[in-house]
C-alpha cells in the first residue's frame, strides 16, 4: 500500500522558545524523577478493615510509576509511588523537572505532561507523531528536563501524567502524580493529603477482578490512612485518575463548595481535582469513600482518624 504522507508542518511548528525564568522573588524548584516498572501489591494487608473480612484473589501486578531521586539521579529518595512524587511551588517560581525513562527492558517512550502551569510547546510533554517537539518523546534510557512556570492562575492542585505514545495504558498502570501551586508566601495546611481515585482493571493488571483504588490500593486498611488532631487545618486534595465519574465523601465533616455552600460529598470527572478543607473539630474514626456504590464496594474507601 502507498505510504502515508508526513503531516504538513505549519509556521508555528518552526517557532523557537526560550526556557522561562523565575519572576522577581521567585526561585527554581528542581526535581529528579525516574519512570520505571515496579512490583505492586494492591491489597498488602489482604483484608478489608471496614467490613472486617479477608480479601481473596490475586492483587499483585507490574505497575509503571514515577520515583523521586536525589539531585543528579544520585540515589532514590524512596520507593516508587502511586501517585508519583508530589511537586510543589509558589507563584513566581519555575519548576525544573528532570525526567528519566528507566524502563529500558520495557523499551517504550514516556513523557511528563503537567496541568495548570504555564509552559512552551517544548515542555508540553505531549507526543504528536511527526510533529513531536523536544519533550514529547523520552526514549528508554534517555532523559529530558521540563521547565514550567507557576503563574497566578496556576494556584491549586493539578495532575501530571505520561502523554507519550502509549499514554492511556501507562496512566492506567500508575504513571501519574500531582503538583501543588500556592500563592506566594502561603504556608501549607497542618495536614495535607493527595488522593487519586482510579480503577486497576483486569486488562491492565492481568488479574481476575477490577480493583477500585485510592492511590493504587483498595479497601480500608490498605488505602492511605489520614490522621489529624482537633484544631489543625486539614486539606485533602482528591483527583480523578481514570475515565470514570467519582465523588468524595468524608463522614462527620463538611467543607465549602466552589459555589460557597456547605458540602460533604463532592463530584468530579476524569483528571479533575477538588479540595476538601476545614479546621478539625470532630475527633474519632471516620470513613472516607467514593459514593458511587460500585466503586465504594470495589475498594474505594479508607480511614480518617482524628485525635482530640
Amino acid at each position: 500500500p502507498k505510504a502515508l504522507a508526513a503531516p504538513q508542518r505549519d509556521r508555528v511548528d518552526r517557532l523557537q522558545f526560550a526556557a522561562p525564568q523565575p519572576q522577581p522573588g521567585g526561585v527554581v524548584r528542581e526535581y529528579w524523577i525516574e519512570a520505571n516498572t515496579t512490583p505492586w501489591n494492591i491489597t498488602p494487608k489482604r483484608r478489608d478493615e471496614w467490613m472486617d473480612m479477608p480479601l481473596r484473589g490475586g492483587s499483585r501486578f507490574t505497575a509503571f510509576c514515577y520515583r523521586e531521586w536525589t539531585p543528579g539521579f544520585a540515589a532514590p529518595k524512596g520507593p516508587p509511588t502511586m501517585p508519583g512524587p508530589l511537586m510543589q511551588a509558589e507563584v513566581g517560581d519555575v519548576l525544573r523537572v528532570h525526567v528519566r525513562n528507566g524502563a529500558v527492558k520495557l523499551g517504550q517512550a514516556i513523557t511528563m505532561h503537567p496541568h495548570g502551569v504555564r509552559y512552551t510547546p517544548d515542555y508540553d510533554g505531549s507526543y504528536l507523531g511527526e510533529l513531536t517537539r523536544a519533550g514529547g518523546y523520552i526514549a528508554a534510557g534517555e532523559e529530558f528536563t521540563y521547565v514550567w512556570e507557576a503563574t497566578p492562575d496556576s494556584v491549586g492542585i493539578w495532575p501530571y501524567h505520561d502523554h507519550g505514545p502509549n499514554h492511556t495504558l501507562n496512566l492506567m498502570r500508575g504513571l501519574f502524580g500531582a503538583l501543588i501551586i500556592r500563592p506566594k508566601g502561603t504556608p501549607p495546611p497542618d495536614i495535607e493529603a493527595v488522593l487519586f481515585q482510579h480503577a486497576l482493571a483486569p486488562n491492565v493488571t492481568g488479574l481476575d477482578k477490577q480493583w477500585q483504588c485510592f492511590n493504587g490500593h483498595a479497601y480500608a486498611g490498605n488505602t492511605p490512612t489520614i490522621r489529624a488532631r482537633v484544631g489543625q487545618s486539614v486539606a485533602i486534595h482528591v483527583l480523578g485518575g481514570d475515565g470514570a465519574f467519582h465523588n468524595f465523601h468524608v463522614h462527620g465533616h463538611r467543607w465549602r463548595s466552589p459555589a460557597g455552600g456547605s458540602i460533604d460529598n463532592q463530584s468530579f470527572g476524569p483528571h479533575e481535582a477538588i479540595t476538601a478543607s476545614w479546621t478539625e473539630d470532630n475527633p474519632g474514626r471516620w470513613l472516607y469513600h467514593c459514593h458511587v456504590f460500585s466503586h465504594q464496594d470495589g475498594g474505594m474507601a479508607g480511614w480518617f482518624l482524628v485525635d482530640p
